[in-house]
Parts: C-alpha cells; sequence; structure tokens
C-alpha cells in the first residue's frame, strides 16, 4: 500500500500516560494502512501543561487522543465540539484539520456502543451502572441509544448519585439511584456496565447469578478482573475494556487519517499482544 506524503504526527496526552495501550493500537494501524510517514507518541500533559502544548503543535499533527484529566480541560482550547462530547462534556479526540481548526469529538461513546453490538447487544430493556466517575456518564450516553428503560446507578455518595441522575435528564435516561451497599442487585440487570477502578467490585464475585446477562466491564489492566471471571463461569457474556478500548481507537484513526474501515482486528491482536507482555 502506498505511503503518505510527508510527516504526520499524532499522540495521547494524559497524566499519567505511561500504561497506555493507545500507541500500540494506532501504530498498528498505521502499519496494516501503509501510513509510513505517520507517527504516535504518548506525552505526559496535565492541565497545566495543556494550553502550551496545543499551542505548539504546527501543521505536521493530525490529531490528538486524550486520557484523564484533559478530556474536560481541553474544550476551551477548540474551535467546535461534536455534539456527542458535548453531550458529556468530555472531549477524547482531537481533530487538526488542513485549514488548522481543531475539532473535538468523543469516541468512547460510539465505541461502547459498537464493542455492545459487536458481541450482539442491540438493545436492552433496562441497565445497571456500577460507579459514578467519567466513564460512567460517557457509559449513559451510550445507554441513551439502546437502553429503552431505567438505567440504575450504584454509587457511594449521594453528590455522586445527584451527578448521574443530572446526566441522565441531560441525556434523556430514566436514571434511578441505589446506594453501593446494594450492588450486588445489579448483577441482576440484563446489562451491567462497571466502570470503577480496579479491585472495586471483586467482592461482588461471589454474587453474579446462575444465568447472568452481559457485563461490559471498561477495565483491560488487571484482566480479567474478579468479577469478570465470576461471570464468565456462569457462562454469561463479557465485554472488556479492550473491546471499548479498541473499538474508540479504530474511530480515532478513521477520524485522524481520513482511511476507513480501519482495521479492527490488526489493532485487537496488537493491543492482546501488549498486554499479555505486560
Amino acid at each position: 500500500m502506498a505511503s503518505t506524503d510527508g510527516r504526520r504526527r499524532a499522540a495521547v496526552l494524559g497524566s499519567p500516560i505511561a500504561h497506555s495501550l493507545s500507541p500500540v493500537l494506532h501504530r498498528a494501524a498505521y502499519a496494516e494502512l501503509g501510513l509510513n510517514g505517520w507517527s504516535y507518541d504518548r506525552f505526559e500533559i496535565d492541565e497545566e501543561g495543556l494550553p502550551a502544548f496545543m499551542e505548539g503543535l504546527d501543521s505536521t499533527w493530525a490529531g490528538l487522543s486524550l486520557t484523564m484529566p484533559l478530556k474536560r480541560a481541553v474544550i476551551s482550547l477548540l474551535d467546535s465540539v461534536s455534539a456527542t462530547a458535548s453531550s458529556v462534556e468530555a472531549v477524547n479526540t482531537v481533530v487538526l484539520t488542513a485549514d488548522g481548526r481543531r475539532v473535538g469529538d468523543n469516541t468512547d461513546i460510539p465505541g461502547m456502543i459498537a464493542a455492545l453490538r459487536e458481541r450482539g447487544v442491540e438493545k436492552t430493556e433496562s441497565a445497571a451502572v456500577l460507579g459514578a466517575g467519567a466513564t460512567a456518564s460517557s457509559a449513559l450516553a451510550a445507554l441513551s441509544e439502546i437502553c429503552t428503560g431505567p438505567v440504575t446507578a450504584y454509587v457511594r455518595s449521594r453528590e455522586r448519585g445527584q451527578e448521574m441522575r443530572g446526566w441522565g435528564e441531560r441525556l434523556g435516561v430514566d436514571v434511578r439511584i441505589s446506594d453501593w451497599a446494594e450492588a450486588e442487585q445489579a448483577l441482576r440487570a440484563p446489562l451491567v456496565v462497571a466502570t470503577t477502578p480496579a479491585g472495586a467490585t471483586d467482592a461482588l464475585a461471589d454474587a453474579v447469578p446462575d444465568r447472568p446477562g452481559t457485563l461490559f466491564d471498561v477495565l483491560y489492566e488487571p484482566w480479567p478482573t474478579g468479577l469478570a471471571t465470576a461471570w464468565a463461569a456462569r457462562e454469561g457474556a463479557v465485554i472488556g475494556g479492550l473491546d471499548l478500548l479498541v473499538h474508540q481507537a479504530v474511530l480515532q484513526v478513521e477520524q485522524m487519517t481520513g482511511r476507513a474501515p480501519a482495521p479492527l482486528a490488526a489493532m485487537r491482536r496488537a493491543g492482546e499482544a501488549a498486554l499479555a507482555a505486560r
């Protein structure tokens, strides 16, 4: 396949960033697509350092991937933001256009939907969300597209519960709040989305029902989680964080390079190999 004319750059920014698999996934896509002039790096950047970094971007830059804590901080530095990103006030993708504009988008949300559809989950009558952080708001946005009934969020604080209810009102989702102490009840939902940090759901593993529905656990390291292991042992469908990471990265590659479809299978193989080597 022909290479691009000239050098093009992209990178992932965040803090901490050393663990990011994004370089592995994007570089695998470039290799598969024959984009020999393209590079993809990682930079340790916090909110204070972001404006200067953005100011220093030249015409060789095609795009940026953003992780915490930059997804909201970048918005004020952009020329435009997609409706998807605006819906959750979080940008994880910046495309630098030929005319110098900086366009923000959120590929986490359609990435979640694509990962679910890949496993046959097109619609669900109800769902449960474990946690109430930034990823939980993206999960609500994804569920607004596929869930026809209520979504119950299991949270540790009243403040987080209010935030989730507010996101639900904004996104048109019927969000109901339950205390984390009742989280075992979540496992009976046809679709459970776990958005919590490593170890947070381990205590729930023994409560997985005999015939579970689908678990979407957004972690990819460590993997599998205790909950995912118990879920699979009871023959429930499990979608992992690598599935989400790959699907959102596919959309980023397509936006940044203008080439579609991005090589999903090659990117997933590269991600699996990188995780196995850690």
